[in-house]
């Protein structure tokens, strides 16, 4: 699905948190939002998906403006999966990643077959099978955060908003969370992921978009947005990007200014 966002900005106090983000990720594709704490990244995920409500601009979707849908309509077609989630309900994995389907049910009907497949399926793709009947406060913040990812996916969205996804992962998980957002882009799915470990970000994303105090400072490909001279005003670090000798994608290194 493509996704354009147009001038969005939102203010607390009169301080602007996002200033007139204007950009397009691609269809189909994994961007990544990058930016230094403080940048916007988590704020302009949740305009997109309309957990706060912008001062001005549009989250066009295929030319939609995702931020005048009625809530249910939006749901069906955009999943937030978010940095912290409480886990104070007492249900199992199973039951959490059901409520993903909520906007597809019936009003009247409850969950049907369907819905029970796509769980299933979600729970799969996630990598959290041997979780899905334990309690969702009994697990790690790792293991919650992917079964947080497990209920986005059952949504069956057009887009994914996922911030810091792979937050609280050990590396072995983190490839898993990685290769699963690939699949789903594989099969037309447009993601949106805030990220904070760069290196992460060049290995799995298509797309980058850079934030600094709000506003979008480069955006492009990968080896167009990880580039020393664009990368260190914003970080206030040195860096240096060498090519992985496999994949030759950018690997970073970094050092104080």
């Amino acid at each position: 699905m493509s996704l354009h966002l147009d001038h969005l900005a939102w203010s607390v106090e009169g301080r602007l948190v996002v200033d007139d983000v204007d950009c397009t990720p691609p269809r189909g594709a994994l961007t990544g939002l990058l930016g230094p704490n403080g940048a916007g990244k988590s704020s302009l995920l949740r305009l997109v998906a309309g957990v706060q409500q912008a001062a001005h601009g549009a989250a066009l979707l295929d030319g939609t403006d995702l931020l005048t849908m009625p809530r249910r309509a939006r749901a069906r077609r955009v999943a937030l999966v978010e940095q912290e989630s409480s886990a104070t309900a007492p249900l199992s994995v199973r039951e959490a990643v059901l409520l993903g389907r909520t906007p597809h049910a019936s009003r009247w009907g409850g969950f049907t077959a369907q819905d029970h497949a796509a769980a299933t399926r979600a729970i799969q793709e996630a990598g959290v099978q041997a979780l899905a009947a334990r309690r969702l406060a009994t697990l790690s913040g790792g293991e919650r955060q992917r079964v947080h990812l497990a209920r986005a996916l059952a949504q069956e969205p057009d887009l994914l908003l996922l911030d810091e996804p792979t937050n609280h992962l050990d590396v072995h998980a983190q490839l898993d969370t990685l290769a699963a957002v690939a699949g789903l882009t594989a099969r037309g799915v447009t993601v949106l992921a805030a990220l904070h470990d760069l290196n992460l970000a060049a290995a799995a994303c298509d797309h980058l978009v850079l934030l600094e105090a709000g506003r979008v400072v480069a955006a492009g490909g990968v080896e167009q947005v990880l580039r020393p001279e664009v990368l260190e005003p914003v970080y206030r670090v040195r860096c240096l990007v060498l090519e992985h000798p496999e994949t030759g994608r950018p690997v970073l290194t970094f050092a104080p200014r």
